[in-house]
């Protein structure tokens, strides 16, 4: 799996519909998308899901009046339930090699691999079952294999132990040279049980024979609000191959200094597959954002990294200027965008849960 700096041959999005996600709050939340498509057409293609024809006729028009309507938006009619398609959405490979015998994912097929002569765009499908949260989710188990066939991927469905691994790209977090971010709350919790009886062990194999990954770094919990219980995309991302940006709280009093702090310890302690260290850049939370009384999981730790800029969730508070700042100092070849996400954050996600990469395959 290539790390999300790589190049891009495109970000994969879902037009928003279900107002269930922002009750009393949808109607700002298309031009937050037109606003993020805007500036991500300029650096690279956006294949959009829209659900119909009617869908896709109200998506140019809100893209048209804010001038991002162009050629480089590429429409795919495709029923959605919700739009996170970085959860539901396939995770894109680049391979090396083919198995040479048994099922990728098996010992043989890990032992055993024919190399070829250039990479190959593949897709690896995971189960979806909306995070082990909600009823709907039946067209959004389906768009990781419409994704793989519209992008030519060859797909593989994840298995463990003769079953699909049900897995959320939000989860993982990877530097695209055989290190992987997770949390343990996320994936072994029994609160929004994904895969029941999977141990460490089982996920670490998962994340070998799919992914390419040598060394996992388990972080502890994730932030509060949350609603996908810990996923590492709000808290801890890599930046380098050996730079890892993670969210701090500062304020004693606050229920994320705890948990953050815990996995800023383990950050410091952790190294590569080489015994190497990282170097850990700390960023601030913002205060907490909080809507009919419920805490929302704003974080300036899902941006998401794009060709030619890093789109930065803000929400009009001091913090964002720090945030933005250290952006900019680990990306400054890339236009750091911030993108007002009060509104957005109402559905409990930002601009790394929308967002899907697909890897430029290279010669």
């Amino acid at each position: 799996m290539p790390a999300e700096w790589e190049p891009h041959a495109s970000t994969w999005l879902a037009w928003p519909h279900f107002r269930g996600d922002w009750p009393g709050k949808f109607e700002p939340i298309p031009w937050v998308y037109a606003e993020i498509i805007r500036n991500l057409s300029r650096h690279e293609r956006v294949d959009l899901i829209v659900n119909d024809a009617a869908s896709e006729k109200g998506a140019r028009k809100v893209l048209r009046l804010a001038n991002a309507l162009n050629k480089n938006v590429r429409f795919h009619r495709w029923p959605t339930d919700r739009v996170w398609t970085r959860d539901s959405g396939c995770t894109f490979v680049c391979s090396a090699g083919a198995p040479a015998r048994g099922t990728l994912g098996s010992a043989k097929a890990a032992s055993g691999f024919i190399r070829r002569a250039s990479p190959r765009l593949d897709a690896i499908k995971w189960r979806f079952n909306a995070w082990a949260k909600y009823p709907n989710y039946r067209h959004d188990e389906q768009i990781g294999s419409l994704m793989a066939e519209a992008a030519r991927a060859h797909e593989f469905r994840a298995h463990r132990r003769g079953k699909p691994v049900v897995l959320e790209g939000g989860s993982i977090d990877t530097n695209g040279a055989g290190v992987l971010l997770t949390t343990e709350e996320c994936l072994l919790s029994k609160i929004q049980y994904r895969n029941p009886g999977f141990k460490k062990k089982d996920y670490e194999q998962v994340f070998a024979s799919y992914l390419g990954i040598e060394e996992v770094l388990w972080m502890g919990r994730g932030i509060a609000g949350d609603d996908t219980h810990g996923h590492v995309d709000d808290i801890t991302r890599f930046v380098a191959k050996r730079t890892i940006l993670t969210m701090v709280e500062p304020n004693r009093r606050d229920e994320n200094h705890a948990p953050l702090g815990q996995n800023l310890c383990r950050l410091k302690a952790a190294t590569d597959q080489h015994g190497k260290s990282f170097e850990i850049v700390e960023v601030p939370m913002p205060a907490p954002v909080v809507f009919e009384g419920r805490r929302l999981p704003a974080s300036y730790g899902n941006f998401y990294i794009a060709n030619g800029c890093v789109l930065v969730p803000v929400f009009n508070d001091p913090n964002d200027r720090l945030a933005l700042n250290l952006l900019a100092e680990v990306f400054p070849a890339r236009e750091i965008v911030p993108i007002y996400s009060g509104d957005l954050i109402w559905g409990f996600g930002a601009m790394h849960c929308m967002t899907q990469q697909q890897p430029a395959v290279r010669k």
